[in-house]
């Protein structure tokens, strides 16, 4: 990692409460961790402690300045939540929160009777081209203006809440370039982004962070199960897969677009069953995403057949 930007800061409390706070929060995120167990490196950024008496401070490293408030905004509120405190050499208080770019809703197209595209404009929309598929967006309630998410003194960030708390779903980058980005919508009834895409949200400001939530496992065999909501996503992957592919659609022959002439597709029925019926080599790596009992029976089928927990991804796209 080449760390760029830095940060430090002195913790209020034992140190010896941050390390056990330290060692916590990396068995909560099936972390290792580094430099004998001092270390803790996530988002391509380390966060070290360095015990000095009873005390001590940690140091933050990152390559990106939004990689490292946001590690800021993480080791504050993992030592909050263990009842200390740590005092920052430098916070970027009332800024808005890391990571968090605004962007002007420019169009809305329907691309299939199931699907919307959603185009956004904004001076860094080229960041969500690359590395992490996904990205949230921050949409304000209708009818008040939005107040976005910004850094508090203590390097934590403070939400808006009540009447004026944002819709923040998350969801997959189809294409982006220097100043616009683009994203699919799967409408369906009771979706709050479905209905705001509905509204003609034309000229409207949105907030998008990221990118995160990983991207194509590079995996010489890929296996991928997903229906409506999670066919963006499977549309990239399968751009993206570095070698053999295959994808299990539970998605309707009028929504399938571009991918219903993609010999790598089968159009299934019932995703569990899908996956059950089909067989998985220990060399592959299976991506399973769709309604949230769906993905716990996949995570169960596949932990059966000894796949381990790095070697599959089961997610719950919805409920």
């Amino acid at each position: 990692m080449a760390a760029t930007y830095q940060t430090e800061g002195r913790i209020v409390g034992t140190g010896a409460a941050a390390l056990e706070a330290l060692k916590a929060r990396a068995v909560l995120w099936d972390m290792a961790l580094e430099d004998d167990g001092t270390s803790l490196c996530v988002w391509n950024s380390k966060a070290q402690i360095c015990l000095e008496g009873e005390g001590g401070t940690f140091k933050l490293t990152s390559p990106e300045e939004r990689l490292l408030r946001t590690l800021q905004d993480s080791v504050t509120e993992m030592l909050e939540s263990s009842g200390l405190s740590i005092q920052w050499d430098k916070v970027e208080e009332g800024a808005l929160a890391p990571g968090l770019s605004l962007m002007t809703v420019t169009s809305v197209s329907r691309r299939s009777p199931g699907y919307l595209r959603v185009r956004l404009e904004g001076s860094d929309a080229e960041r969500f081209a690359t590395g992490s598929l996904h990205f949230r967006i921050l949409i304000g309630p209708r009818g008040r203006n939005p107040i976005w998410p910004r850094t508090a003194a203590n390097g934590r960030t403070v939400w808006p809440e009540g009447e004026d708390a944002l819709h923040k779903p998350v969801y997959t980058t189809i294409a982006a370039e220097d100043n616009w980005l683009e994203f699919d919508i799967f409408r369906h009834q009771g979706s709050p982004t479905s209905d705001w895409a509905d509204s003609n949200p034309i000229g409207e400001t949105v907030g998008l962070m990221g990118p995160g939530g990983g991207g194509c496992p590079a995996s010489s065999e890929l296996l991928l199960f997903g229906d409506e909501t999670a066919m963006p996503a499977i549309s990239r992957m399968l751009a993206a897969a570095p070698g053999k592919v295959k994808a299990y659609l539970q998605v309707s022959k009028e929504n399938l677009c571009e991918l219903a002439g993609d010999d790598r597709v089968v159009p299934v029925d019932n995703l569990v069953e899908a996956l059950e019926c089909c067989e998985t080599p220990a060399t592959c790596h299976v991506w399973f995403a769709g309604h949230c009992d769906a993905a716990k029976a996949a995570r169960t089928c596949l932990l059966a057949r000894g796949f381990g927990k790095r070697d599959f991804t089961a997610v719950s796209y919805w409920s």
